[in-house]
């Protein structure tokens, strides 16, 4: 029901800043939690942040707490992931996933929808 578009991943140095974007499809938009993934080499995919349909709750991995925002606009159908102070170890694909806002907090119950993935590098 959803098609994802990554957009914004790129080279840049550590301390830096990159602004990532994610198109969706529909007009239902606001019925969809969204999230954020990244995948290093060697290592799992793992969540880095999260939004619900409305936008009013946010969650982030502790690793980017303070660093990382993520953000939606429901008249636009996008959510982006606004990336500060940049670190090497930040280097992964990011990753854009949807599912149902109804299953936010149900564990167990992963994301539907994803897209291609952004390859984002930040150099020392």
């Amino acid at each position: 029901q959803v098609q994802l578009v990554e957009s914004g991943g790129g080279l840049v140095q550590a301390g830096g800043s990159l602004r990532l974007s994610c198109a969706a499809s529909g007009r239902t938009f606001s019925a969809y939690a969204m999230g954020w993934f990244r995948q290093a080499p060697g290592k799992e995919r793992e969540i880095v942040a999260a939004i619900r349909g409305s936008g009013t709750i946010r969650s982030y991995a502790d690793s980017v707490k303070g660093r990382f925002t993520i953000s939606r606009d429901n008249a636009k159908n996008t959510v982006s992931l606004q990336m500060n102070n940049l670190k090497p170890e930040d280097t992964a694909v990011y990753y854009c996933a949807a599912k149902s806002d109804a299953y936010y907090y149900t564990s167990g119950r992963g994301y539907d929808y994803w897209g291609q993935g952004t390859q984002v590098t930040v150099s020392s």
